[in-house]
């Protein structure tokens, strides 16, 4: 198309909702639903950045963004009816399975119609849309009343607390006008991967005037009686409105709820209550206890296939005609050489189109040969992905919960592993789904490779199976793939019904239940895979039967979000911090501190303490790219190492436990599933694996190990915070510890307030002294990395 036309048509589009407003304007299809561009640029979530606003035809959005980005277009709770995936022109089809896909160079605006059948048109073009700006609060005894979650002038005691705890709310402002204020209480619901989020409410409560000054006050009391999530917000009366004083607008990692606590924001009383922001109060049971050596742990997380192969015998091989050869009704794939990328179809690389159906061969006999240097790194437990038989190579896909993979090794093996760990004083943790198993097994047999007896024998539903009601089918369906239910539709992954009673003994109230088999065989506790797709009762009993096997068995939920439902005291222990996770990356990519900041403190808010120090805090996974790939390992590697090392500087003097993925220590990189489960570079295996890196990690583990300041001191608010520079204090008794990190790439020097007493503190890492000058403490702060200072050292 000529340049000169393009251009017109695009001003006449740009147009098109003026012009609109001369014609009657059709009213909005989905009526106040808010539709919201979804995907892999903001997490999946829906975030206000990325709403669409309805105008005279069309639904409208400016988004800057850059490269192809996939996504889907769909409201808060991802309801059926307002959810628009991909169809086979690539245009919006309410329903449709596949993501929308789009390529974008900067600053657009889309431009999404909807028809009555549920198709839609997206349009991307240059930024030409204006959208409304919201209308402007001047009322000034609204605007100056405050309350802030996190300081004690107007709220205690602060953060999570037991059942039976009594909470103190004040909110206020200087200036004459505010004439009333109402402390509202609702309870939480959230269902599922935050499919349902919905508040019931339980008190509204006058609050009582308080003499301010110039101004007005207002308190009142609330005791939270039964453990739960809880929300709470405030409704102001003045001369000139209602308000809704709530919580904040900053955006959570991976969380629908927005907000970050901490200081209040001011809007008009909305029409809806579910547009209400609350602040979220964490209530947790007063037995509530996570087993103590949690909060001392350095998790090395290993993806067993790809860590070290130690019996080669055991090896998958194309051919062989042994289990651990086939690949649900065909061959595995082999790597010939260690150090090669794992295959990933459609890119030419010679493989199959099948994926998780090549091996390297890892096992736990390479386990154990390396648990020396698992040791000398600094790790004190061991965490690794699913090791029980399964045909893929990542092993979510379970074909028998009660044995180790024969790629793997034995059951015996297992011991053995857990027996030389513990004499290094390393704790074992497994993991597994109790969500769903593998179409390739017993349970369900669909490729007929078990004796007859599974519920989907050779592709047919099997009602005379004892394992028929671990599933739900649909008879009706003629597509064998309809006729069960695969987790997120993946066929080879066929959803239990956590329902069944059958299956929960099996799970976990058996005395021979796979739960309780494992510990008995070692195992120091479990990481839960996709923990939100099982419902919370499953859970309590589950924990139960965890606790009265080994009573200080660790219990740890894959969750992304914000975990408090599962820290009540019934469910989980620790969680992987996928939110930390994000938030130090970005910090340590160049991102502001302020934004890092606000999501850890979330947590430190919203976490009882015993869980928040018992946290996974991640940096790599098996599940996203690794950390080098998000610093740019393909722009400037050195950079991105040095970005690395900040960022295990700030996980390694963090509450919680520091968890360093198989690799990361020695420079291992990668984008996207495969490539973030790259081997171990093994020198023997003709490997180069960066040893000054690894010296660094090593010497990071060793400061924690070191500082027991570090590892138990309580978390205060941060004493400084700005774009490049985080300060943050730790207390444990009479020992004080101030971190400090800068993203920067040239030094930058801060001066902060330290707490009172605190006069002299000694630098972690070079033993020099550093006074304190009338309590002010200025801190030269090097490039891209940080600084311990503490009051005394062992």
């Amino acid at each position: 198309m000529h340049q000169t036309l393009r251009a017109a048509l695009w001003a006449l589009w740009a147009l098109a909702p003026a012009l609109a407003s001369s014609a009657p304007c059709k009213p909005a299809p989905l009526g106040d639903t808010v539709l919201y561009l979804r995907g892999g640029l903001n997490n999946w979530a829906a975030q206000d950045e990325q709403a669409f606003e309805y105008r005279c035809d069309a639904y409208y959005l400016n988004l800057n963004a850059r490269g192809t980005q996939a996504f889907k277009i769909a409201d808060e709770e991802w309801t059926a009816t307002s959810t628009f995936g991909g169809n086979a022109e690539g245009q919006p089809q309410r329903g449709a399975p596949a993501n929308l896909e789009r390529s974008f160079s900067g600053t657009h605006t889309l431009r999404l119609r909807l028809n009555a059948d549920g198709r839609g048109q997206l349009q991307v073009g240059p930024q030409t849309f204006k959208p409304t700006p919201p209308r402007p609060i001047r009322d000034r005894a609204a605007l100056t009343t405050h309350f802030h979650s996190r300081e004690a002038e107007f709220k205690t005691p602060f953060g999570a607390q037991p059942a039976g705890t009594e909470f103190t709310f004040r909110v206020g402002n200087d200036v004459p006008g505010l004439k009333r204020a109402t402390l509202v209480v609702e309870r939480r619901r959230l269902t599922g991967n935050q499919e349902q989020l919905a508040y019931d409410p339980l008190a509204r409560i006058d609050m009582t005037p308080e003499s301010r000054g110039m101004g007005t006050g207002f308190s009142a009391r609330y005791r939270f009686a039964e453990p739960g999530v809880y929300g709470y917000w405030f409704e102001l009366e003045t001369a000139q409105g209602r308000y809704a004083l709530q919580n904040n607008k900053d955006t959570i990692y991976w969380t629908r709820e927005k907000g970050s606590m901490g200081a209040a924001s001011v809007e008009r009383l909305p029409a809806q209550d579910k547009r209400i922001r609350r602040y979220r109060q964490t209530i947790y049971a007063a037995d509530f206890q996570v087993p103590a050596w949690a909060r001392d742990v350095v998790y090395y997380y290993v993806f067993p296939e790809r860590f070290r192969n130690g019996d080669p015998s055991n090896d998958p091989r194309p051919g062989g005609g042994r289990p651990q050869d086939r690949y649900q009704d065909r061959d595995v794939e082999r790597h010939a050489r260690w150090n090669e990328k794992p295959f990933k179809p459609g890119t030419g690389d010679g493989s199959d189109a099948l994926y998780n159906n090549d091996f390297f061969g890892g096992d736990l006999a390479g386990l154990i040969q390396k648990l020396d240097y698992i040791q000398s790194l600094g790790a004190n437990a061991l965490y690794l992905t699913p090791i029980f038989r399964a045909p893929s190579n990542h092993k979510y896909d379970a074909a028998d919960y009660k044995q180790i993979d024969p790629a793997f090794g034995s059951n015996d093996d297992f011991l053995r592993l857990c027996v030389e760990a513990a004499k290094r004083g390393i704790r074992v943790i497994p993991d597994t789904s109790l969500n769903h198993v593998g179409a390739d097994s017993p349970y369900f047999n669909r490729f007929n490779n078990f004796p007859a007896g599974g519920a989907f024998d050779n592709g047919r539903i099997n009602p005379a199976s004892p394992y028929a009601n671990w599933f739900k089918f649909k008879p009706d369906e003629k597509d064998p793939d309809k006729q069960f239910q695969g987790w997120v539709g993946v066929t080879d992954l066929p959803e239990l019904d956590k329902n069944s009673p059958s299956f929960r003994a099996f799970a976990y109230g058996d005395d021979d239940s796979v739960t309780k088999l494992w510990l008995d065989r070692g195992a120091a506790g479990w990481r839960m895979d996709v923990a939100p797709w099982v419902p919370d009762d499953f859970w309590r009993e589950w924990r139960r039967a965890v606790k009265s096997r080994k009573a200080d068995a660790l219990t740890v939920a894959e969750t992304w979000f914000d975990s408090s439902k599962y820290f009540l005291g019934d469910m989980f222990d620790s969680t992987m911090n996928y939110i930390f996770r994000n938030a130090v990356l970005d910090y340590a990519a160049g991102k502001s501190g302020a934004v890092m900041a606000a999501n850890l403190e979330l947590m430190r808010e919203a976490y009882p303490p015993q869980a928040f120090s018992a946290l996974m805090n991640l940096l790599s996974t098996h599940d996203q790219p690794r950390a080098l790939h998000h610093f740019g390992e393909e722009q400037d590697l050195a950079l991105a190492k040095r970005r690395l090392r900040l960022a295990v500087f700030f996980q390694m003097t963090y509450p919680g436990a520091p968890t360093i993925y198989y690799g990361d220590e020695v420079g291992v990189g990668g984008g996207d599933d495969p490539y973030n489960r790259m081997p171990y570079p093994w020198a023997d295996q003709g490997g180069l694996p960066d040893e000054a890196l690894l010296a660094d990690f090593k010497r990071l583990t060793q400061l924690r190990h070191d500082l027991p300041v570090l590892r138990h001191g309580t978390l205060q608010a941060p004493l400084h915070v700005d774009d490049q520079v985080v300060v943050l204090a730790r207390q444990d008794g009479a020992t004080w510890a101030l971190t400090a990190t800068n993203n920067s790439p040239v030094p930058r020097t801060v001066t902060v307030t330290v707490p009172p007493g605190v006069t002299l503190l000694q630098d972690g890492l070079t033993n020099t002294p550093v006074r304190v000058n009338d309590s002010r403490l200025q801190l030269v702060v090097p490039p891209l990395y940080g600084r311990v200072l503490t009051t005394t050292l062992p």
